[in-house]
């Protein structure tokens, strides 16, 4: 059998926005399949089968068919290797628990050269998968074998390093089902919701609302306990105990039982409860005291534990914590009881997304302590039938949320908003939640800032519970978007000079316009950056800066193609000419008709209550109009590219005696200016209609085009550039 060369990887980009391909961020492929150019995969003998055995799933992809089945169909009639690696790489990550169902790929003006892309929520991840597929694909080609659970293995691990957390996924999850965008502001997770001005962040379950002395405050529990007491919350009496002589002390001053914990300690990592004898009490002192600065002894509170979750001061969802147990059979230890009848649980596991934390009987001092007083230890084996308690507190996931009374809704917010907390988890230990306060033993036995959401987003039983949403609409009040007016300007020419005009316009409205153009990065009228910041990583300042309120864009047909646009959606979107193809060879791009289909991006991403302004002065710039969701400016230098739209009562802008005529419909209001201005057509008219889609009235644009000039002397027409 023939070995063949590995497929050449020529160049890889990632496309961190909308872009040619999709409105996503992508991972584009730049492949030469050298002789694999001659063998499609119905030409290599048993190569079909042979990538099926490995991945069977392949099976589902439907391919261009539009069924299931669709792509081993297409193996079967014969398609080529860039198309198979394609999918293989879709494959890898659908495995490795990322589902992606995009990819497309094409042949280039280069015989065996092909551009190959798939959805690419992640650089390291995508470029991960890439190799690894392609590393398969060679083997089953040349019929080796494919370790694809290793390839599976290393593309989650890409997943597990690069991905945000369960809770932050699913409030970034919540936010983009209202259309609401974002931006990861650090490898962790940091993330940016909404835009410049408008914009909030969050810290998985902490908000920029946050207070940072409310979480000093929850971080001190014995101050917490104080604070909620004095207005009404039921607490545990308790106090600081200094030694583990001190904690006996105190909890003779208190009552037997009581609970010893570290006073800033999270996640029930050194808390134990129900104790009565001294050297229990004084064995929980010294674990606690490796767990915090200081240890608290409390009144114990009998009742089961339970975690309420409160955002902006309403309880959106609670759940219950149970007991772990196991029974002996007189055959096995505690430990290997407590690896088989609670361990081997899936929903019990070591990362985030198990709502069951896996139980450590040796190395769990809560779990010694509670073992000891029971007579036994890890490696003892307990007697056919007895019950042996594991673990009294750490599993809180069963949803409660419908039963919770008002009574403890009404005291879990009155915690948190004394605390001072926007998002709170309230752990409260109560005998009966769905029962009155009165009558029952019940207290609040912590205020947690920074709550983990997987109790309430994956319960081990009930049901999932909305609380990205609550959190959500606790930032952003219906009918806010977090979106701050964008302008985006596509085109080869003199966009930047349009920009640049477009900019000026609408800082003469009074807004804090930032921009960015391939003269610079500009807020308002000062420079902060002298370099091109048409490049991704410096246009994107302006989505972060608070004090942004419209930002404007010029974006190049390279910056399209090299990096995809820096926003998922604008306001206003702009397509000025088709200049500049002889420089895009490197994309197989080497005229102006081929610049259409890179230019729709613009009109793609606008948004339904924005507008698109196209020139009309090219029939191939109009016709993008059908792409755009949102209305339609166009313009041009004389009336008849305008007729038909205006005879449909659309909105148009259209030179006449060098001045630039407002139209709607039959309608016009040509602009007063002072003097005729210097800037050609090819400027004005489309600054014109792109401010004037945000509004700006008549007079404010004459004023604004009467002065430009005189304050931007550098962008006179002589200007090439």
């Amino acid at each position: 059998m023939r070995t063949f060369d590995d497929i050449r990887l020529l160049r890889v980009t990632y496309l961190r926005g909308p872009n040619l391909w999709t409105y996503r961020a992508a991972l584009e492929v730049w492949l030469d399949l050298g002789a694999l150019e001659d063998h499609p995969s119905d030409k290599l003998p048993g190569f079909v089968d042979r990538l099926v055995a490995v991945l069977p799933a392949l099976e589902e992809h439907h391919c261009g068919v539009g069924e299931r089945g669709g792509f081993l169909q297409r193996l079967r009639e014969g398609t080529w290797m860039g198309h198979v690696l394609e999918h293989v790489v879709i494959e890898l990550l659908n495995l490795a628990g990322m589902p992606t169902g995009f990819g497309q790929t094409r042949s280039t003006s280069k015989t065996g050269v092909y551009r190959m892309v798939f959805r690419a929520r992640d650089e390291a991840v995508a470029r991960c998968a890439l190799e690894r597929g392609h590393r398969v694909l060679m083997d089953v080609i040349n019929a080796r074998a494919a370790d694809v659970p290793a390839a599976v293995q290393a593309v989650r691990d890409a997943i597990d390093r690069a991905y945000l957390g369960p809770s932050t996924a699913h409030i970034v999850a919540s936010a983009t089902e209202r259309r609401i965008p974002h931006l990861r502001l650090n490898d962790g997770n940091l993330v940016q919701l909404g835009h410049g001005r408008r914009q909030h962040r969050i810290w998985t379950a902490e908000t920029d609302r946050t207070s940072a002395i409310a979480e000093g405050i929850a971080r001190d529990k014995d101050l917490t306990k104080r604070l909620i007491a004095a207005v009404g919350v039921p607490v545990p009496e308790g106090r600081i105990a200094a030694s583990a002589a001190e904690a006996w002390e105190a909890a003779e001053d208190i009552g037997l039982p009581v609970a010893v914990k570290p006073s800033d300690g999270n996640h029930g990592r050194g808390v134990t409860l129900d104790l009565s004898a001294r050297e229990q009490i004084e064995a929980a002192w010294a674990l606690a005291d490796q767990e915090g600065s200081e240890v608290i002894v409390e009144r114990y509170i009998p009742g089961d534990e339970h975690r309420l979750l409160v955002v902006a001061g309403q309880m959106v969802a609670a759940a219950r914590g149970e007991a772990a147990w196991v029974t002996g059979d007189g055959r096995q230890s505690v430990a290997q009881l407590v690896d088989q009848q609670l361990n081997q649980d899936p929903r019990r596991g070591d990362t985030e997304d198990h709502p069951l934390g896996r139980i450590d009987v040796r190395g769990d001092g809560a779990i010694v302590v509670d073992l000891q007083r029971q007579g036994l230890a890890a490696d003892d084996v307990p007697a056919a039938g007895r019950r042996v308690l594991i673990q009294r507190n750490g599993n809180v996931a069963v949803d409660c949320t419908d039963e919770v009374h008002p009574d403890f809704a009404r005291v879990a917010s009155l915690a948190a908003r004394t605390v001072g907390l926007d998002i709170a988890g309230v752990d409260l230990v109560a005998q009966h939640i769905g029962q009155p306060l009165a009558g029952q033993q019940a207290a609040v036995v912590e205020v947690n800032a920074g709550p983990g959401l997987l109790a309430h987003l994956k319960p081990a039983i009930g049901a999932p519970r909305p609380v990205g949403k609550a959190i959500v609409d606790h930032l952003f009040p219906p009918g806010d978007d977090g979106r701050i007016p964008l302008v985006g300007i596509a085109g080869g020419g003199a966009t930047h000079r349009v920009a640049r005009l477009v900019a000026w316009l609408l800082q003469l409205s009074g807004r804090h316009v930032g921009l960015a153009c391939r003269d610079g990065l500009f807020l308002g009228a000062r420079q902060v950056e002298s370099r091109d910041a048409r490049d991704g990583a410096l246009a994107e300042r302006l989505l972060l800066n608070r004090e942004v309120d419209t930002a404007v864009f010029e974006n190049g047909p390279a910056t399209i193609l090299d990096q995809g646009l820096v926003y998922d959606r604008c306001h206003i979107g702009v397509v000025t000419d088709l200049d500049g193809a002889e420089t895009l060879e490197r994309h197989d791009i080497r005229e102006a008709d081929d610049l259409p289909r890179v230019l729709r991006t613009q009109m793609d991403v606008v948004l339904a209550e924005g507008t698109g302004v196209l020139n009309a002065d090219d029939e191939r710039i109009a016709a993008l109009a059908r792409y755009c969701d949102g209305g339609v400016i166009l313009y041009a230098t004389g009336p008849a590219p305008l007729a038909a739209h205006r005879a449909g009562g659309g909105r148009a802008v259209l030179a006449a005696g060098g001045r630039p005529v407002l139209c709607e419909g039959p309608a016009e209001i040509p602009l007063a200016l002072r003097g005729g201005s210097s800037l050609p057509p090819a400027v004005l008219l489309p600054a014109v209609a792109a401010a004037w889609a945000l509004g700006l009235a008549a007079p404010l644009l004459a004023a604004g085009i009467d002065t430009f000039d005189a304050q931007n002397p550098a962008l006179n027409p002589a200007d090439s550039r």
